[in-house]
């Protein structure tokens, strides 16, 4: 079966507002920021996939061990008719479950959102072919945005993994979450796959590997901003930081100026002092009966909980009540 069309919900216009939109806000703050989904053009996108492949990077390998032993108890528990996948990618670590579903049967239709025009076509192509049984129907939108245009009917499972929820700030995570309710009907279910707080010692490295792979994905975002919006970055001049947040229990990924420069870009000019930090990422880690908690508060009840033998990283499977 060929996949069908894409659902495009999310036009090159509106990324290109919202770049717009975050570039003066974060840019014109005290703090200058940028969100974190700006890395990942075609080439940021090239440079996590190799990241996920380092040794000291840690969740994915995890969170696909937690995965390739629990995917038969998920379709077991979650009789799914429908799958959805948030931020999905490449869909890798998906096909674990996939395969699941497809030797319990019953599964019917599978359904990737992600931003990315290029890479749903390519992934929807690819998931089509190789699993002729099912409906695969691509929708290009936003999970912070268009939750509203997730297909309805029949007993759906929502998978957001990777850690991802942790690059949203705690007021965001529960405005996601509970939209993310109010997009499910009761019974309906979600997978959630969550970085938990462990030693600084392990958590760092896998944001300031020894290859400085993770250094040029995140200097990428400044390439991003001179190609997109007209800026004149110097992008060499910023160094890579990654710092342990002990207090929100959060990573933060940083761009530091190594000297004083003015950067132009969108009509304003944007003064940086020698040693002066552009937070690029937050990625926050979690305790279990935190992630409950946050579930419960958006109307979840939390069903399951699993992690991978090292303790690593958590996946939660929880149902809307």
């Amino acid at each position: 079966m060929t996949a069908e069309p894409l659902e495009v919900y999310l036009e090159g216009r509106d990324l290109e507002r919202g770049l717009r939109d975050d570039v003066r806000a974060g840019l014109s703050a005290e703090q200058k920021w940028l969100p974190p989904k700006w890395f990942y053009d075609a080439r940021g996108s090239e440079l996590f996939e190799e990241i996920t492949r380092l040794p000291e990077y840690y969740p994915t390998r995890a969170e696909r061990a937690v995965l390739a032993e629990r995917a038969p108890d998920i379709a077991a528990l979650t009789g799914a008719k429908t799958l959805i996948e948030l931020g999905s990618g490449s869909s890798e670590k998906t096909r674990l479950l996939l395969d699941a579903f497809t030797r319990r049967g019953g599964l019917g239709t599978f359904v990737p959102l992600d931003v990315s025009v290029s890479a749903l076509q390519g992934s929807t192509a690819q998931i089509a072919a190789d699993y002729p049984s099912l409906r695969v129907r691509g929708i290009v939108g936003d999970f912070t945005r268009q939750l509203d245009r997730l297909p309805t009917g029949g007993r759906r499972l929502v998978v957001f993994l990777g850690g991802t929820i942790g690059n949203l700030l705690p007021a965001e995570r529960a405005d996601f979450l509970t939209a993310m309710r109010a997009a499910l009907e009761v019974g309906d279910w979600l997978l959630l796959g969550t970085d938990l707080v462990k030693d600084p010692s392990v958590i760092v490295p896998a944001y300031d590997d020894a290859a400085g792979v993770t250094a040029e994905f995140n200097r990428n975002v400044l390439h991003v901003l001179n190609r997109e919006v007209g800026a004149d970055f110097d992008p060499g001049a910023f160094d890579h930081v990654a710092l342990w947040d002990p207090e929100h229990e959060w990573i933060e990924m940083r761009l530091r100026a190594t000297r004083r420069m003015r950067v132009r870009v969108l009509g304003m000019t944007v003064d940086f002092a020698a040693g002066e930090d552009l937070r690029t990422e937050v990625s926050a880690k979690f305790h279990p009966e935190g992630i409950a908690a946050e579930l419960a508060a958006a109307g979840f009840a939390t069903a399951e909980f699993w992690t991978d033998p090292g303790g690593l990283f958590g996946v939660s499977l929880a149902r809307a009540r």
